[in-house]
């Protein structure tokens, strides 16, 4: 019996030349990923990001942010063990 195919996720982010000359952008998107962490760093609500650019999704930005918490522990466990 062959086991089933688990589909890959789709990754949040995107870099690719043909958009934004290989910027970092979120998926489906021309929305740069440094634009989300400017928002942040002014003081920005996430709402108010998201109205700003309708084309990303919460479920992206959730995913971003959750996947940088877990790369964060990632890198604190990797250096704790040392």
């Amino acid at each position: 019996t062959m086991s089933p195919i688990t589909p890959q996720p789709t990754p949040v982010l995107n870099r690719s030349a043909e958009v934004l000359g290989g910027t970092l952008v979120f998926t489906g998107t021309r929305v740069p990923f440094q634009t989300f962490v400017d928002y942040l760093k002014a003081g920005e609500r996430l709402a108010d990001f998201l109205e700003d650019f309708p084309t990303v999704t919460r479920d992206q930005v959730v995913a971003v942010l959750e996947n940088a918490q877990q790369s964060l522990v990632r890198e604190t466990n990797a250096t704790l063990v040392r």
